[in-house]
């Protein structure tokens, strides 16, 4: 609780809320952290299945809509807003939605978002344990020769993830995260860079695949029904590298609230995505170019380069790093969705809303929650055991990417901005908006089929709990 005497003071805004401090330096690194993940690593496989024509357009056409539907949803923040007087913050995408839109569609939005988070979760557990694995077998192809058997199990690695999720869980809100996010931006340029460099040497050095401007060769590479769903399955996993929209909201209550929220907000996703666009196609098209059709899922971890060793050793250890900080930027919302609805249920309770400083050994004094502590934890062991249940990294990829792309990305930005603009049903500007949301629903709908009937192949080769790599 916030004393009335404090609220002017210089640790909270004029609201009572917590004094925001963030910047267009701090955006711009939540941003890059939430884009440039995971999926970053399997664009060339995904250019490997689309062509380098199909492949580079669908990159970029992501990269445009994805910047046009967030200065759309910048200029949600506040309601009703206007040049002259601010309206009144909204503190999260369902505030947004719940001002702009009501009604049943709150709700929607809320099954859509959270579902989503809990899924990039999951996704980003996964995919740490797959870096940590490939790190000791990368020292044993070394040390025993690439055709040595080196197979080891995710579950310790998705064991120790959790652990360390469970220790930054407890930082208490996004407006914490900011050093977080900048060590994660520095390690996502790090593996990036090592994943492009790689690529390049082998370019040079002559020992490329075949590459087709279509891609994938049906009766040579894949079956036509293959092509078929890993094209599907591609688009997927591009439109999950761009995945910022579902925590954009809170990313800008972070701001400072001069100058303008949305007009910083607008200039950090601009800096974010024009960054990671031309990081992706570089790491895409240059994977693509290195290994052809053949390209690996996964360029770091299914050893598309086994030397030099120890710089693939480094470039997993930074996807880690990487991975431990993005994790905590997806997870924030829940987390305070949760608390923010248990605090109003239960005002009076201690357990839940009672603060205990206590002092930790090379960290110093914190402040701890017993309510947090129990319920995050719960939340990273759920996650962790889900991850180990289902450890499908490429289509996991693409269902995540293409259930979460239309709704948060594309719909909800759109609904609301023609809600806050006024714009008049069926002029021009509705319909192209409208003919906007409709192509992105196909290519969603079409993209989540093609990373199921993956999924479905790799359930049927899978034994939970028996998983080596």
């Amino acid at each position: 609780m916030v004393e009335s005497g404090d609220v002017s003071g210089d640790r909270f805004d004029d609201d009572g809320r917590e004094k925001r401090t963030g910047t267009l330096v701090t955006a711009s690194a939540h941003i890059i952290t939430a884009v440039v993940g995971s999926g970053v690593l399997s664009l060339s496989w995904a250019i490997a299945q689309l062509g380098w024509l199909a492949g580079t357009v669908i990159l970029v056409t992501f990269a445009i809509i994805n910047y046009y539907t967030s200065t759309m949803l910048a200029d949600c923040y506040r309601s009703p807003d206007a040049d002259d007087v601010p309206g009144t913050r909204n503190y999260t995408y369902m505030g947004v939605v719940r001002a702009y839109l009501g009604g049943r569609k709150v709700q929607l939005y809320g099954l859509a978002q959270y579902a989503s988070l809990v899924g990039i979760t999951v996704g980003y557990t996964i995919t740490a344990s797959i870096s940590l694995v490939a790190i000791g077998k990368a020292n044993c192809y070394h040390n025993k020769g690439h055709g040595a058997k080196c197979s080891s199990s995710n579950y310790p690695s998705m064991a120790a993830f959790g652990v360390v999720q469970i220790l930054l869980s407890q930082i208490p809100n996004f407006h914490q995260l900011s050093f977080l996010s900048i060590i994660a931006t520095v390690m996502s340029f790090c593996y990036a860079s090592i994943g492009i460099g790689l690529s390049i040497a082998k370019v040079i050095s002559g020992k490329v695949g075949k590459t087709a401007l279509t891609g994938t060769v049906v009766g040579v590479d894949v079956t036509a029904s293959d092509k078929l769903w890993r094209s599907f399955q591609a688009v997927g996993d591009i439109a999950f590298s761009y995945s910022y929209s579902i925590v954009l909201v809170e990313i800008q209550d972070t701001l400072k609230s001069s100058p303008p929220e949305n007009k910083v907000m607008k200039k950090a996703s601009l800096a974010g995505v024009s960054t990671t666009t031309a990081f992706y196609i570089l790491c895409g098209c240059m994977g693509y170019a290195a290994f052809g059709n053949k390209a690996p899922g996964d360029l770091l971890t299914e050893f598309g380069f086994y030397d030099p060793y120890w710089l693939v050793d480094f470039a997993n250890a930074c996807i880690v790093l990487h991975l431990v900080a993005a994790y905590q930027v997806f997870a924030q919302p829940i987390f305070q969705f949760v608390e923010k609805k248990c605090n109003k249920k239960w005002p009076e309770s201690k357990f839940i809303t009672s603060e205990h400083s206590m002092s930790i050994p090379l960290i110093g004094k914190c402040r701890i929650n017993l309510f947090r502590l129990l319920w995050r934890t719960a939340y990273v062991i759920l996650t962790t055991v889900v991850a180990m249940i289902f450890p499908f990294f490429n289509a996991i990829l693409g269902l995540i990417g293409s259930c979460a792309f239309w709704p948060l990305t594309v719909y909800f930005p759109v609904a609301m901005h023609i809600a806050q603009t006024k714009v008049k049903k069926y002029s021009l500007r509705w319909m192209g908006l409208e003919l906007l949301v409709l192509l992105c629903l196909i290519v969603s709908l079409l993209a989540a089929l093609g990373s199921i009937v993956g999924l479905i192949s790799s359930v049927k080769a899978y034994k939970p709990f028996r998983n080596v790599n």
